[in-house]
Order: C-alpha cells, then structure tokens, then sequence
C-alpha cells in the first residue's frame, strides 16, 4: 500500500521485493543494504519534499509503504539537529536503515543480563553514517540508539522493518549506575502529504 506517490517509488519498492524474496534474513539485509545505498545516491529516486520537515519535540515518522504480499514497511524519519532516541530495540524485526541526507550517530548495545530487575547494556559500536551509507539490525543484535549530531543540519533516513513496527522496547537510564529500566512506547506516525 502506497501512502503517497513519489518519483522512483516503484523502482525502491520493485528492489526491496527482489530483496525480500531472497528468504533468510541474512540475504534479506545483506540485499538491502547493498540496494539501499544505491537507490540514495540514484536521482531517479526523491523522497516526497514532507520527509524533509521536521516535528516540534520529537523525531518524525512517516510511512511511506506498506506491502501487503510481503509484510515489510518503509518509513522515513525526521531529525532535527540535535534529535535521536533512547536505547530501543525493534520488537524483534530485522531493519536495514539507510541516511538519505545529513548525518547520523548510530550506537550499537549489547544485552547483558539483568540485574536487580534492570538491564544492562555495554555499548560495542559506533559509526557516523553519511548520505548514501546503510547498516542492518537482526535479533537479538537489535538494540541501538539514532541521533543527529549536527547543531544545525536536518537528517532523513529511510528505514525498512520486516513488518509494521507499531512499538518497540525503550529503555530509560536509572540513576547511578543502577541499569536501564524498560519500557514499551506505541510509535505514531506522522502525515504524509
């Protein structure tokens, strides 16, 4: 299902079906990410001009396609400078989230075993993606945080999911060194027009 025309929308939605039908998530992703950066840097490809408006508060989220024959969702985010997110995970969907423009922070976590009720993380990667780059998240390998680190430069990157993320897990700092506490968030989406 198509939330909006857009030119190229149906060479992105033609190669992410050719990923899709590889099966195994691993060829999934690896087909994704591969297609994804190309498509970025491919003119024949714009995202409609409302992915690039920003959200009082908060980072954006619109839905640009849903397909009905293969369950994934593609949804373009918003950052204004500054935005990013909480650790989160995406409730157990694989995601390949490409940067369309500026730049993104992305931080990669761990999971270790809880304590005292809390979880815990380490931190085991991070990378400053740029237009055009792409990166994959699998389960369990799935928790991370997003954020533009620029001070004055919008971000939009377009993000795949295997099927429609409605909620995720998000997980807030405790005090001291206590751990994280978890919490489930509902994710909106914002209009496409």
């Amino acid at each position: 299902m198509l939330t909006t025309e857009f030119p190229g929308c149906r060479k992105l939605i033609d190669a992410i079906d050719a990923a899709v039908a590889k099966g195994a998530t691993p060829a999934i992703t690896d087909s994704l990410r591969h297609s994804l950066c190309k498509l970025i840097r491919d003119d024949d490809v714009q995202l409609p001009g409302c992915v690039f408006e920003t959200a009082e508060g908060r980072y954006a989220r619109r839905e640009l396609y849903r397909s009905d024959e293969h369950g994934y969702c593609v949804v373009a985010m918003t950052w204004a400078p500054g935005q990013g997110t909480p650790i989160h995970d995406h409730c157990g969907m694989w995601c390949v989230e490409g940067v369309w423009s500026g730049a993104l922070e992305v931080v990669q976590y761990e999971r270790l075993d809880d304590q005292g009720g809390h979880c815990r993380f380490q931190a085991v990667g991070s990378i400053q993606a740029g237009p055009g780059s792409a990166g994959s998240l699998i389960p369990p390998h799935e928790y991370h945080t997003i954020r533009n680190p620029s001070d004055s430069d919008v971000a939009v990157s377009l993000h795949i999911y295997s099927g429609n993320m409605t909620h995720c897990a998000i997980f807030q700092p405790l005090p001291g060194e206590a751990g994280y506490q978890r919490c489930d968030r509902q994710l909106g989406l914002d209009p496409v027009h």
